[in-house]
């Protein structure tokens, strides 16, 4: 650990806009704070490297009830050694209704959890459980310590080793760099799960897609607002990316394949995505390009994760806005309820949010104005849009690569602030 680590002013100096927080708990190895991050309100929780008591633990519960009562995400910045013994059984206790109340608040406002130094044991759980964990590259998460494993794995404890292994989605450079990382995720959550994607300033993206040169990344670059995407779980599951990000100032979930072989982690990274932005009505943009499943013994006797994918698919009430084909589709069941309708009559497809899908026919034909015609009409009848679909696929491959740059348009198109708003306003009476 390095010896001149940030200290807690320093980093919650980084998280707060101005710096300006209101204390509310300032005694003790835990202390909390509420304030404005990224224009976002919200709690934190940090440890201050000590060991908790009995009365620590009810700080972080009191905090998490608040959360709930009042609808603002809570950031805990944990660095702890351990507990403190003479507790006893009553920090069992503590620890026991903290670890519930964590699990009660789930899915009700957003938790993030920021690494900043030592975090075992207990305290490893809790912050793996919540929605998203930021690790500090100088800081360590271990459930036990890897120096009495019986098999040593280098690395073992390390914020690299985390992210390897799908626990930490973001890393950053030290301290102060996670409390700014967790500050900039914060404000492209939503509130709680009763509010809607947040808004922003917006600006062209960086580059255009070149199809014939696709990676995930260009896809992602091509379709989200300059210097808006936050990518998440880099190091896991490394054929497919999943980001937050704004498209025209909407705050929406990105998921995009590599044009390679998806394995057994890349879709279990892309079911716990999906659960992520699902309970909090984040939009989901999915670009398909991959060769299909990896030929794998080992991902074969994995392939209960396939399921939890499908199933979160299968499941998920939020708006899945834009199901673009890019290039090969040899797994064509993969993403984007996929359990329904084969990509090679969807070029675009649109999700209402109780899973009725509705085509929109050619990529190029689909506005918004469409978009909102086809969420409005009669969820059972589908022949003449599927039709539509199947036809717009009969064209020359010029007019393919015309019409998957179309389809990018498209989707920018949906996220405009004044057409997001329109949109949620028209689809009301079918949410």
């Amino acid at each position: 650990m390095a010896a001149n680590k940030p200290g807690k002013a320093e980093i919650l100096a980084a998280f707060f806009d101005d710096g300006t927080y209101s204390p509310l708990f300032t005694d003790g190895a835990v202390s909390a704070a509420y304030g404005c991050a990224n224009g976002q309100n919200a709690y934190v929780v940090f440890e201050d490297g000590s060991p908790v008591g009995v009365q620590d633990i009810e700080k972080n519960i009191r905090v998490l009830e608040m959360a709930a009562e009042t609808g603002a995400p809570v950031v805990t910045f944990y660095d702890s050694t351990g507990a403190k013994l003479e507790g006893g059984l009553d920090l069992l206790n503590a620890t026991a209704r903290l670890t519930a109340e964590i699990a009660r608040v789930s899915g009700v406002v957003p938790q993030i959890a920021v690494v900043t130094g030592t975090c075992a044991g207990t305290n490893a759980i809790n912050a793996a459980s919540a929605d998203l964990c930021i690790m500090a590259e100088d800081a360590e998460l271990f459930l036990n310590a890897p120096f009495n494993a019986e098999d040593k794995v280098a690395g073992a404890g390390s914020a690299e080793f985390a992210a390897k292994a799908g626990v930490a989605a973001v890393t950053a450079a030290d301290a102060v760099a996670a409390a700014k990382q967790a500050a900039s995720i914060a404000a492209l959550l939503p509130a709680n799960n009763l509010a809607g994607p947040a808004l922003f300033d917006f600006s062209a993206p960086s580059a255009a897609l070149n199809t014939a040169k696709y990676t995930a990344a260009d896809a992602v670059a091509a379709l989200t607002d300059e210097g808006s995407a936050v990518e998440l779980y880099k190091g896991y599951g490394k054929n497919i990316v999943t980001a937050l990000a704004t498209i025209n100032g909407s705050a929406v979930g990105i998921l995009a394949t590599e044009k390679a072989a998806l394995c057994h982690k890349c879709t279990a990274k892309a079911a716990r995505f999906v659960r992520l932005c699902d309970a909090y009505s984040i939009p989901v943009v999915t670009v398909v390009n991959t060769e299909g499943f990896g030929k794998s013994e080992g991902d074969d006797q994995a392939g209960g994760r396939v399921v939890d994918l499908l199933r979160q698919e299968d499941d998920a009430v939020v708006q899945k806005a834009g199901e673009n084909v890019i290039g090969t589709l040899s797994a064509a069941r993969l993403l984007d309820d996929i359990g329904n309708q084969t990509h090679n009559h969807a070029p675009f497809c649109v999700h209402s949010r109780r899973g009725h899908r509705r085509e929109c026919g050619s990529p190029a034909a689909a506005g918004i104005r469409n978009i909102l015609t086809a969420l409005q009409a009669d969820y059972s009848s589908e022949a003449g849009a599927s039709s539509a679909a199947s036809g717009a696929l009969g064209a020359t491959a010029t007019a393919e690569s015309a019409m998957r740059r179309a389809a990018l348009r498209s989707l920018r198109s949906l996220f405009r602030p004044s057409a997001f708003r329109a949109f949620l306003t028209s689809s009301s009476s079918i949410l």
